[in-house]
């Protein structure tokens, strides 16, 4: 098992809670948490505890993102009209790799940050190889004419378990991807209930 797949299984466990719906997370076979202490009971979460639970849950969906990263998306979104939760999801949802993933051009989130830095992703024709990268709507993200036969593609496309959401127009055969526009809370298909709301509260503690 790779150190990066131990850590996802590990966060899972430690939020009890499946956080990207895979099939093999250990959460479907127990949801105790991680660690010798793993199987105590869990006394009930303090106001502070919940939220950054919320907020762990929510930026470790959006693989590796540094505190200091979520932190400045977060700042970005709290400085744009309308609600901050809302916005932040918003604004995750625009990073280049959660476009790809959500195209379902490959398996994992994690999977979408490397594809992206290897340089595999084109924006409106020009290749991109920031994972940050923040797209508009209108941008037509595709897949490079030499990386559109690599397995990992190939056997993403053909997952039944994700449906590719309708903030996004997908066509497989050409291996492109339209963001039609940026979507609310409600239209992100989570495989958990997050709660943006929450980590709102933590940051205007914290």
């Amino acid at each position: 098992m790779t150190k990066r797949t131990s850590a996802k299984y590990k966060i899972d466990r430690r939020m009890g809670e499946n956080i990207w719906g895979r099939a093999k997370s250990p959460v479907n076979r127990r949801e105790y948490g991680p660690g010798q202490h793993g199987q105590r009971r869990k006394g009930k979460l303090s106001d502070f505890g919940t939220q950054l639970r919320a907020k762990q849950k929510l930026k470790g969906y959006y693989g590796d993102l540094t505190e200091k990263q979520f932190r400045r998306i977060y700042a970005e979104a709290e400085r744009v009209k309308g609600d901050t939760g809302e916005n932040l999801v918003g604004l995750l949802e625009r990073r280049l790799d959660a476009v790809v993933y959500r195209a379902k051009f490959v398996p994992t989130i994690f999977a979408a940050r490397q594809f992206v830095n290897h340089g595999h992703v084109e924006v409106n024709g020009k290749r991109v190889n920031i994972a940050s990268y923040r797209v508009k709507e209108g941008d037509v993200i595709s897949i490079r004419e030499r990386s559109r036969q690599l397995a990992i593609v190939l056997e993403s496309v053909a997952l039944t378990e994700r449906d590719v959401p309708d903030y996004l127009e997908v066509d497989h055969n050409k291996m492109t991807a339209t963001f039609v526009r940026t979507p609310t809370l409600g239209d992100v298909p989570y495989p958990v209930v997050m709660e943006p709301n929450l980590v709102v509260e933590f940051y205007a503690k914290n």
